[in-house]
């Protein structure tokens, strides 16, 4: 439990630490003031057995009992923001940290953790730490100090119930030991099917054409229905295996206090004991139960806690790639990459490439599908970092760079356009969120997507939804390329960028891509002819190799991919209905 609280403590940022720190001493102090009704009804009890009850005697029964309320009231309040405050500000740091974090980690590693995993450690396990965690912490923390000035007390009226109630309380913590023990197992697997559950349910509301129409939908969702229902499983068997544990926990308090009120009786009855001890400690063991029933029932969460701060911690403790490089600015945007490799898992992706891309120049990269071509634009752009060679920007290795200074000289304009539930101005200014209006506008008439901006019911402030939803793919892509012209980086990665558009909107997306790329350096993949064509160079990737190089005019002399590729477009734009 202890441990728990320490690793807790020590997620918290040292700030919030603090706020924690504070809120036990607090704790202590709300304790101390608990306590003193003890004393507030000894009082009171002993002048009515002498029969010596006066005004005077009420008012400092009544004056102790005020000060112990309010006391404990202004002490429990004060404690309680401050855990409040630090559970809600450590969450959302760590939220911040963990999102700026991502920014750095290779790109492989969302290959290996998928998107549910990432986003409910960001929600439904931050979420845990929010609520729970500053309950949990609080309930805890102050049943087990409230327990350990009472028991203080009581050993110091009779030290014989006090060593009753030591002995009780080894025991209590022996079943809590328990319950403990059964939790962590039980924790971790309900966070695992929660994070489980939330990457079916984005699986299929991502899929849901798909799933309509091939009728996946009720009982056929299998998967989704798997998913649910072991979530379920896992949420009703953790609470079922603990209540065995809480029942015992809550009979062995009850049965405790029945001890110490027969064990204070005996005694008087023996005469042993004073009555108005006997009757303080009756009063006592029911104070008892009532803190550690609390603390005994809550702890049970603590491993919750527990797991759900690994799972953030892993994340945070992910290697990023490094990027403590310098703030350079190159002199010139010339691109190199020499002898490069990279494999993913212990397959070769990438095999001994040698490319040279001038600055103002357009090279295509074309080639079979998963040759490497997407993963060679990502080395050079250092999504990835290769195992072997290296890649120079304007003849300086790219992992010399700070990572934003780096991404400074790429704009990217990729086949699956993202767009954030925004407004189509703030998701234009994306990169310069302190752009006025009306360099906005000027990037979207360049990249042709003004006009039917105007048609929308707010114009630039009507907010699309999560992805650009409500936009068709063209439209997407045109605010994607107003978004890269607003950047005005000059090394320009197009992938695919015009594949999934359809005939209406190629002419205006065009258009717009030819006003983006004017006296940049230009790296596209593309598989139509016209877009290909009219590069400087193409480079053709196979196997994660290049099996051919040169231009359009050169590579048709040759046999060989580019020239089989180049005769079945051909063959395939002469066909008519």
């Amino acid at each position: 439990m202890f441990k728990i609280l320490k690793n807790f403590f020590d997620f918290c940022n040292p700030e919030d630490r603090k706020r924690f720190y504070s809120s036990i001493v607090l704790s202590l102090l709300q304790a101390i003031f608990e306590a003193l009704k003890i004393p507030a009804i000894a009082c009171m009890v002993k002048a009515l057995l002498e029969n010596n009850v006066s005004s005077k005697t009420c008012l400092t029964c009544l004056g102790i009992m005020l000060v112990s309320i309010i006391g404990s009231g202004i002490f429990k309040s004060k404690a309680t923001m401050l855990q409040t405050e630090g559970g809600y500000n450590t969450c959302a740091e760590k939220r911040m940290h963990i999102a700026e974090h991502l920014r750095y980690l290779p790109m492989g590693y969302y290959n290996e953790n998928s998107l549910g995993r990432i986003m409910s450690v960001t929600t439904n396990t931050m979420q845990n730490l929010e609520n729970v965690a500053t309950r949990v912490v609080m309930l805890v923390c102050s049943g087990l100090l409230s327990t350990a000035v009472i028991t203080l007390m009581l050993i110091i009226f009779d030290w014989r119930i006090g060593l009753i109630l030591c002995v009780g309380l080894v025991v209590f913590f022996a079943i809590n030991s328990g319950m403990m023990k059964v939790s962590a197992g039980m924790a971790k697997q309900k966070i695992e099917k929660d994070s489980a559950l939330v990457a079916k349910v984005i699986e299929y509301i991502q899929g849901i054409s798909e799933v309509r129409a091939f009728r996946l939908t009720g009982k056929r969702s299998k998967d989704l229905n798997k998913a649910i229902d072991e979530n379920e499983h896992a949420n009703s068997a953790m609470e079922l295996k603990l209540i065995p544990f809480m029942t015992m926990q809550s009979f062995w308090l009850k049965a405790l206090g029945t001890v110490i009120v027969l064990v204070s009786v005996l005694l008087y009855i023996g005469g042993s004991m004073e009555l108005l001890t006997c009757i303080i400690m009756i009063i006592s063991s029911y104070l008892i139960y009532a803190q550690l029933d609390n603390a005994g029932k809550y702890s049970a969460l603590l491993r919750t806690v527990d797991v759900s701060v690994r799972q953030a911690q892993e994340i945070l403790e992910t290697p990023q790639m490094d990027i403590s490089g310098k703030d350079i600015v190159p002199e010139h945007y010339d691109l190199c990459a020499e002898n490069i490799g990279f494999a993913y898992e212990q397959k070769k992706i990438i095999d001994g490439i040698s490319l040279s891309i001038p600055e103002h120049t357009t090279t295509a990269i074309v080639g079979p599908s998963g040759g490497g071509k997407t993963t060679l634009t990502s080395l050079l752009s250092r999504f990835w970092d290769v195992d072997e060679g290296k890649v120079t920007l304007g003849g300086t290795d790219v992992r010399e760079y700070s990572m934003d200074a780096l991404m400074k000289n790429y704009s990217f304009v990729f086949q699956r356009v993202y767009l954030f539930a925004d407004t189509i101005a703030n998701n234009i200014r994306f990169g310069q969120p302190d752009a006025p209006m009306e360099k906005v506008i000027e990037a979207a008439k360049k990249a042709c997507c003004h006009d039917f901006i105007m048609q929308l019911p707010e114009g630039y402030d009507t907010v699309i939804g999560e992805g650009g939803a409500s936009l068709s793919g063209g439209e997407k892509q045109r605010i994607s390329i107003a978004r890269a012209i607003m950047k005005n980086a000059p090394v320009i990665v197009l992938d695919e960028a015009t594949a999934n558009v359809d005939p209406e909107n190629e002419a205006e997306l065009i258009k717009a891509i030819d006003e983006l790329t004017k006296e940049k350096t230009i790296i596209m993949i593309a598989h139509r002819l016209k877009t290909v064509r009219n590069a400087d160079q193409i480079v053709v990737i196979k196997d994660g190799r290049i099996a051919q190089q040169g231009t359009h005019d050169s590579l048709m002399q040759q046999k060989g991919i580019y020239r089989t590729f180049v005769d079945s477009r051909r063959e395939a734009a002469s066909w008519r209905l």
